[in-house]
């Protein structure tokens, strides 16, 4: 037994300096993110203001984003306000290609995220059966102007915005 104790340690010490070497670039494709952001936007729920945070955790293993916006009353709906927070994580390969998402509605998401040419990022929400398929993007503008759209699918295929707005980073 305490062979097998040895041995298990002896792997997990040797992991160590693998697992550090491959955090230091983890990030590299989502570090213009990180930061506080202020935005402005429009969408069916009607013109709303927010912000949000992007900030590594966990002895950089997370990128947590944290979100706060306020959509004004309209006509035939009242004003809301929506917080979420989503955790950005690495799959099995070591990659942030995966992230989850809760909100104060009660929704769940799970993301698959890839990354584009065109300078954007962008979050798809895996297909389940009888629910919509989302999509979120993160298109740069600049380095401190960021264009966001959520999107909706019935069929995972045809996406209609929901939302859309850009974001300044704070200074």
């Amino acid at each position: 037994m305490k062979l097998k104790l040895s041995i298990l340690f002896a792997i997990f010490l040797l992991a160590l300096p693998l697992s550090a070497q491959h955090n230091s670039n983890t990030w590299e494709k989502l570090n213009f993110l990180i930061g506080n952001w202020k935005g402005e936007g429009s969408g069916k729920p009607g013109e709303g203001v927010g912000y949000f945070t992007f900030k590594l955790d966990l002895d950089n293993n997370i990128l947590v984003r944290t979100s706060h916006s306020e959509y004004p009353a309209t006509d035939n709906k009242q004003a809301t306000i929506h917080d979420d927070l989503m955790i950005i994580y690495r799959d099995f390969n070591g990659a942030p290609n995966r992230a989850i998402y809760f909100d104060n509605e009660s929704h769940v998401i799970n993301y698959s995220i890839t990354y584009t040419n065109n300078n954007e990022i962008v979050f798809t929400s895996d297909k389940t059966p009888n629910v919509p398929t989302f999509r979120l993007t993160y298109s740069f503008m600049d380095s401190n102007t960021v264009n966001i759209i959520f999107e909706m699918s019935q069929d995972g295929e045809k996406y209609f915005t929901y939302l859309e707005g850009k974001s300044k980073r704070k200074q």
